[in-house]
């Protein structure tokens, strides 16, 4: 009841605010009353407060904004394969990354000359047309516990401090000492064994698309590739230093995340999409992500991995008016350069603006140190067409096994040269 209470507190709070701002500018872009628009919404976790804005944004600026759920029974492609069927698309589409590379061709509007193109780098373009408007950032790292730290140490933490392997080993040990006998967790889902942390791999390569192609052409030798080395020389050393060493891979999410929350462990491989565990238990207050810390002679180690998780596109088939076009532009200028729009993204969607005029301020620690990360350029992007099953095979198949410390690196090195040999690449 008292999150029904506060919902509806919100939609009246912003309905106000839109008319105290008069008509919020759409009728001066060229949109307003009288105009509808649809939005496929495939972030699903949030269609609630989606609907509530859209119910807030039609009262100040007369245009209606109809907001459908995306189907988790199917891919969103294949819904918006349908409606195009049909000819009925949705006026903006979100979409993953790959999904923006494969529609944009024929389906997406210019956004090239939008009021918010400078405030970001994380837009898509595909052949010279920036066609995909980044909804939200989402990265991966280690996460810390700051408060963990220094209790023992006695020092600010300085997450910079600990960029290589060398120094990250010195302050485990360092803990240890303290009494922090394990000072590490690891989580044993094959999603972040798979398409996490063995992803970076691939992501960190000089050109990653080059460097998959190799494996599943049965090119490469991924024994000898530097970058494997380095960061499979860092996971050894969360598996040297981790709780769960010798059952790691039946290690629970959620007594993981405990722990770091409450400071028994220091630190955790993960994203800010973390926090929606750690926030469930007595967590303390200095917490964050860093870098994933390598002895390497290139940059990787001072940035996070990722990007926009989420992507608009706005419709550029005769089956969408001009002025629903301009409607459509207008409500995503309005995201980027209304302080409501803004208070949407991250006070309502808890979600990391991808524009670095967004005061992101309420978001929580995790999501804070993303978007510093964002802002300053420093994120290694995500490499998004690693074959369907890699997150299955390569996450569950190998990398538990090789957490459990019953695989070899050897052994590793040559079941994920196999599997690639067999796998169905993705066509981009």
């Amino acid at each position: 009841m008292k999150k029904k209470l506060l919902s509806l507190l919100v939609v009246a709070t912003m309905s106000a605010s839109f008319v105290a701002c008069g008509n919020g500018g759409s009728d001066s872009n060229g949109s307003g009353s009288g105009v509808s628009i649809t939005i496929l919404n495939s972030k699903t976790e949030i269609q609630t407060q989606f609907e509530e804005m859209a119910e807030a944004y039609e009262d100040a600026t007369g245009v209606h904004v109809e907001v459908y759920n995306a189907d988790t029974d199917t891919t969103v492609a294949s819904q918006v394969a349908t409606k195009y069927a049909s000819n009925d698309p949705y006026t903006l589409t979100m979409v993953d990354a790959k999904d923006i590379y494969s529609l944009a061709d024929d389906y997406a509007y210019d956004l090239s000359n939008e009021d918010w193109v400078s405030h970001t780098n994380l837009g898509i373009t595909v052949n010279d047309k920036l066609a995909g408007f980044p909804f939200c950032v989402e990265a991966r790292g280690v996460l810390y516990n700051a408060d963990a730290i220094e209790a023992i140490t006695g020092e600010t933490f300085d997450p910079s401090s600990v960029a290589t392997l060398d120094d990250f080993k010195a302050l485990l040990d360092e803990l240890k000492a303290g009494g922090m006998e394990q000072p590490v967790g690891v989580l044993s889902e094959y999603w972040s064994l798979g398409a996490h942390y063995f992803a970076e791999v691939y992501e960190q390569q000089e050109d990653p698309d080059a460097f998959v192609n190799s494996l599943l052409a049965g090119e490469a030798d991924l024994g000898s590739n530097e970058k494997f080395n380095e960061l499979m020389d860092t996971f050894d050393t969360l598996i040297a230093y981790n709780y769960a060493k010798g059952s790691a891979a039946n290690a629970d999410r959620e007594e993981t995340s405990m722990k770091l929350a409450e400071g028994e462990i220091a630190f955790m491989f993960g994203g800010n999409w973390d926090w929606s565990v750690i926030n469930q238990y007595d967590y303390t207050e200095n917490m964050g992500i860093m870098p994933v810390p390598e002895n390497t002679s290139d940059d990787t180690n001072t940035k996070l991995v990722g990007g926009g998780s989420k992507y608009i596109f706005v419709d550029s088939s005769d089956a969408t008016s001009d002025e629903q076009r301009q409607a459509a532009l207008d409500f995503l200028n309005w995201l980027v350069s209304d302080p409501e729009g803004n208070a949407f993204l991250t006070e309502q969607c808890a979600l990391v603006p991808a524009f670095d005029n967004i005061d992101a301020s309420a978001l929580d620690p995790l999501s804070l140190s993303v978007k510093s990360y964002a802002d300053a350029g420093k994120l290694i992007p995500n490499y998004n067409y690693l074959p369907d099953d890699h997150m299955t095979v390569v996450g569950q198949e190998i990398m538990q096994k090789y957490l459990d410390e019953a695989m070899s690196r050897d052994e590793l090195v040559k079941e994920v040269e196999t599997y690639f040999k067999s796998a169905t690449p993705i066509e981009h």
